[in-house]
């Protein structure tokens, strides 16, 4: 790492220089729309074979000018290559950014994977990676060799270099890329990566079951395709009302969604027969294949994802774990799910980031990683090891590790007056109580929704610190700023009247009062002229299954009185809480429908009834012997 490092530095103002050059002809190339596309450039339809005889629809967008060598872009993706048609253009490769790569001359090439829309085959959801694969055996990381091989033997004018991306659930398919081992894979940027979907991922965060995301997710996407198609099968399911917290709380308990779902989706009753981490989730961890990588890799992710802020975070860390010596570099903007590919990342809701982040990321990071890798184009050197927007302070940073060696975990402890003090508490004896009713569930948000929202990432948070069953902790107002960067580790002292529970807790900047944005600031917020004033961000939140405190394989459950802790993992921070400003840590044990409702019972919610749901009253120890308190990951420099 140290030696990787220094090479980076000593060629970063060499590399500034190349990609300063690089850029402005890239952005006065021709305009790319669809006249000039069908004009100069050809599409073709391919079934390519894999080795097991199961053939995959690939759409391949290939320059007509043969006249140099052209690198391969490839995206493999489970939500169609449409449109279909060699005469039908997909609007990503002039609508989107997609466009410069286009003006570069690339081989765009997209891939039904196997079993989804127009490809042959069985599709299983985050198929496991198999390390000792024998003769026609196949998983996503041979299917994407045996593409490749395909691709630079037979489509013209390739250079024989390769480079995978894709964003969620493409992002695992680029992971398997890396995986791949075939020797023309150059390149591999996965974005926003489904890397655990148990640990962190889309569905469950910390053993806790993401209810309005997974419901709404495989309701459609896990419809049973029968033969390969060009629409999607069936219909979703209706929802009787388009308030979503009204939906999901009279539907009920998890086991009458099971009724709306039926038998034919067959990963929901894969979600349901497995609701510990056991083997079957285990081999479904991407991280867990990540040995022995040889392609160069750029991981992206968004601060304030609501899918996979998880898996960019724990990809990248994992890969620097098993692989050392790998050319593994992370960037992390303050973007939604794929903001920085649909958005200009100004802002989100009403927060604001002060520049187009989005255009930042493209020009910066994305596209000289692959000109380099791919072109031999410019260098790499200007992309530090870690690239990291901080919000609060919005400005990009750069380390050489993440998390930055300059970060320190430092515990700020709850106290019974309401406040986060930095030193142990003195008392003999404190707690604060509250009563959490699954009946009557604290929202995620505070507008009426038809769906989940990506916003609420960042939403204002006096909603919910006026709520009896949410307790509020903050700090006297900032004297100078507070930067954290890293990890943040929640250490509850608790006790229960019930035997289970959730534990929710969220991070919180409380703006100034009297605070307004300056109206030249980059980014116009969601026009609903939110007021600013004493705005309580939402920075970072998480949940935590109680009856997994111990073990995620093992639940255990609490001793009803017994004070217990409560200790888990929030995702990474890269936040400034400017002077001026208070931090505010909130805790509550319902966050619906985002989360379904513990039945605060030690019994199987997946199968439970709506009998099974308790009122559970909660203590929160901070005194001197059970203290609770947050580390949080303070950066210095």
């Amino acid at each position: 790492m140290l030696q990787k490092t220094a090479t980076r530095q000593f060629c970063a103002f060499t590399a500034f220089i190349s990609i300063a050059f690089l850029l402005p002809f890239i952005s006065l190339a021709q305009e790319v729309n669809e006249v000039w596309l069908t004009q100069n450039y050809t599409k073709t339809e391919q079934m390519i074979p894999m080795r097991d005889g199961i053939k995959l629809y690939t759409a391949i967008y290939a320059p007509k000018d043969h006249s140099s060598k052209h690198p391969i872009l490839l995206n493999r993706t489970p939500y169609s290559c449409s449109p279909y048609g060699t005469s039908k253009f997909s609007s990503r490769l002039f609508a989107t950014y997609w466009k410069e790569y286009i003006k570069l001359g690339y081989i765009i090439v997209v891939q039904d994977v196997r079993g989804a829309w127009m490809s042959e085959g069985q599709f299983v959801d985050v198929r496991p990676f198999n390390p000792n694969k024998k003769k026609k055996e196949i998983d996503e990381a041979s299917d994407t060799y045996d593409a490749v091989d395909w691709l630079v033997k037979n489509v013209k004018s390739t250079n024989g270099k390769v480079g995978v991306f894709g964003i969620s659930y493409p992002g695992f398919y680029a992971t398997m890329a890396a995986l791949s081992g075939h020797p023309a894979v150059k390149a591999i940027s996965p974005q926003a990566p489904v890397t655990d979907w148990y640990m962190g991922d889309d569905f469950h965060h910390n053993g806790a079951f993401m209810l309005e995301d997974a419901f709404g997710f495989y309701s459609g996407f896990g419809l049973p395709r029968p033969v390969p198609t060009t629409k999607r099968p069936g219909s979703p399911i209706k929802y009787h009302t388009r308030d979503s917290y009204k939906f999901f709380l009279e539907t009920g308990a998890i086991s009458s969604f099971s009724k709306l779902m039926g038998d034919s989706i067959a990963f929901w009753n894969d979600l349901m027969q497995h609701p510990h981490y056991d083997d079957w989730w285990k081999t479904r961890d991407a991280r867990r294949a990540c040995y022995n990588i040889k392609p160069a890799l750029l991981v992206v992710g968004g601060l304030f994802d609501a899918e996979d802020c998880f898996g960019a975070w724990r990809l990248y860390q994992a890969i620097e774990k098993q692989n050392p010596n790998a050319d593994n570099r992370i960037v992390m903007g303050p973007w939604f799910h794929g903001g920085w590919s649909r958005s200009d990342g100004a802002y989100l809701g009403n927060v604001r980031f002060g520049s187009n982040t989005s255009l930042y990321y493209q020009t910066q990071f994305e596209i000289p990683f692959f000109q380099y890798h791919l072109n031999g184009v410019g260098s790499t050197q200007a992309i530090a090891e870690a690239n990291v927007f901080f919000t609060g302070e919005n400005k990009w940073k750069s380390f050489e590790a993440w998390p930055p060696k300059a970060s320190t975990s430092k515990p700020i402890y709850f106290n019974q007056t309401g406040e986060l003090n930095w030193e142990l508490p003195a008392v003999i004896t404190s707690f604060s109580q509250y009563t959490s009713n699954p009946n009557k569930p604290v929202p995620y948000t505070e507008s009426v929704q038809t769906g989940r929202t990506r916003e609420y990432m960042t939403d204002d948070q006096r909603f919910a610190s006026r709520r009896p069953d949410v307790l509020s902790f903050s700090t006297a107002v900032l004297e100078e700023d507070l930067s954290l960067a890293g990890t943040l580790i929640a250490d509850l002292q608790v006790s229960l009247s019930t035997t289970d529970a959730d534990f929710i807790v969220k991070i919180i900047d409380v703006f100034p009062d009297g605070f307004t944005y300056d109206t030249l600031l980059h980014g116009k917020g969601n026009g609903s002229n939110h007021l600013m004033d004493a705005y309580q961000m939402l920075v970072r939140g998480e949940v935590m299954r109680g009856r997994y405190r111990n073990s995620f394989e093992t639940p255990e459950p609490f001793v009803p009185g017994q004070v217990t802790q409560v200790k888990f993992e929030l995702p990474d921070i890269a936040h400034t809480f400017k002077k001026g400003h208070r931090l505010m840590i909130q805790v509550q044990s319902t966050w619906f429908p985002l989360v379904d409702r513990n039945p605060q019972q030690f019994v199987d919610p997946y199968h439970c009834s709506d009998n099974d749901f308790v009122p559970c009253d909660i203590k929160l120890f901070h005194d001197a012997t059970r203290p609770s308190k947050i580390l949080l990951p303070v950066l210095k420099l």
